[in-house]
């Protein structure tokens, strides 16, 4: 072919120049470089381009070397630029580069991440790790807590430069405030109401230790896995509850009881104080109305002492008679009293009035007496009428 021609370059024609020529002046040059020997020298047969293949392997490694330092940061992460050891950069999502070992270092730190530590079990709540678990609360009663704290990074440069295990200091702070919250706090508090109050109580304060150690590390939540008494004393512990519940349970009727019995007892202490009140009302009322009457009819009276005493005395045997069911009628000029059973008439004609409605019933005639006795008592009441005084 033409770039085989020998003298295909030496033509005046402006053709391209020769390759092979070029590849040998390069790997002269090359050779210069390195310390080899330059010059005129005719090259072994071959010996071309195993040179160019020789002069290729360092520049193949440079290129290898710059390539390394190319590195990707996914969303939620950061990269963390190392010089020598020394951190340089914090590098935010997206491909980047750094100069290659060992100049230049980057680590990849995942900041969204949910990272979790256990306290008192591992992996399950049933492999309890007693020597985290068994805490001592301000009572002097033994508990055992098993809880998991969940944290993310706030600073990767803090999180891997200033703590050499900061997920074991997590762990430590943890347990300390846990045990400084319990150590506080009583029995029945940590077991039962206080027990989203001691994980938010927790979370703050691990969060403090956290900050005062620089660590880069932010508390999300705390989870109270489970808090019981130790198992030696689990049997006595639901006794006592039980015993607990049975004195609210009778507190409670107790309470009931009262709130009923209470609002009766005022309510007929208010009704019999309303009621002596009336009454106390109405005696004072009818005393001033007896009072006043009494006046009046002392007025009258003293204009008219026979009148006024004739008609007090009609008066109340009009109030007398109004009672009773019974007439007694007194014939003038006859022996006998004509007795007249009302009580009978008024039932026997259906109308009865008020008074007589509320009256009690009449006693049955008596039978007739004798004619002896009966002459008897008509002669006595004929003679007591006689010596009866007209006013």
């Amino acid at each position: 072919m033409a770039w085989n021609d020998p003298d295909w370059g030496k033509k005046s024609s402006g053709g391209p120049p020769d390759l092979d020529e070029l590849w040998r002046r390069f790997n002269q040059k090359l050779s210069a470089m390195f310390g080899g020997k330059g010059g005129g020298a005719a090259p072994a047969p071959g010996g071309g381009k195993l040179s160019a293949g020789l002069g290729l392997i360092p520049l193949l490694a440079i290129l290898i070397w710059l390539g390394s330092g190319f590195y990707i940061v996914n969303a939620g992460e950061r990269g963390v630029v190392l010089r020598f050891g020394k951190f340089v950069e914090a590098t935010m999502p997206g491909p980047r580069w750094h100069f290659p070992y060992p100049i230049e270092s980057a680590e990849v730190v995942n900041m969204q991440q949910v990272r979790t530590v256990e306290v008192g079990y591992r992996a399950n709540v049933k492999s309890k790790m007693l020597k985290e678990s068994l805490m001592l609360t301000d009572d002097e009663n033994i508990i055992d807590i098993q809880f998991a704290v969940q944290y993310i990074l706030k600073s990767p440069e803090d999180y891997l430069f200033n703590n050499r295990h900061p997920d074991e200091a997590v762990h430590q702070a943890a347990e300390t405030a846990i045990r400084e919250i319990v150590g506080k706090s009583k029995m029945d508090f940590v077991l039962y109401e206080g027990r989203a109050e001691i994980a938010t109580r927790a979370a703050r304060l691990m969060q403090e230790i956290l900050d005062r150690y620089k660590t880069g590390i932010s508390i999300s939540k705390v989870t109270m896995q489970n808090a019981q008494p130790p198992e030696q004393v689990q049997a006595a512990f639901d006794d006592a509850v039980k015993a607990g519940q049975d004195k609210e349970r009778a507190k409670n009727e107790g309470q009931a009881y009262a709130n009923d019995v209470i609002p009766r007892a005022r309510g007929a202490a208010s009704r019999l104080l309303e009621e002596s009140l009336g009454y106390k009302q109405r005696v004072i009322a009818n005393a001033q109305g007896d009072a006043s009457r009494f006046k009046q009819i002392l007025v009258e009276y003293s204009k008219a002492p026979k009148v006024t005493r004739d008609r007090m005395y009609l008066d109340t045997v009009q109030q007398m008679m109004s009672n009773s069911s019974k007439v007694l009628v007194d014939q003038k000029g006859g022996n006998s009293l004509l007795y007249l059973p009302l009580d009978k008439l008024i039932q026997s004609t259906g109308s009865v009035s008020p008074v007589l409605a509320d009256a009690p019933p009449a006693k049955a005639p008596e039978p007739a007496a004798p004619a002896a006795e009966s002459t008897l008592r008509t002669r006595e009441a004929f003679r007591s009428r006689e010596r009866e005084v007209r006013p």
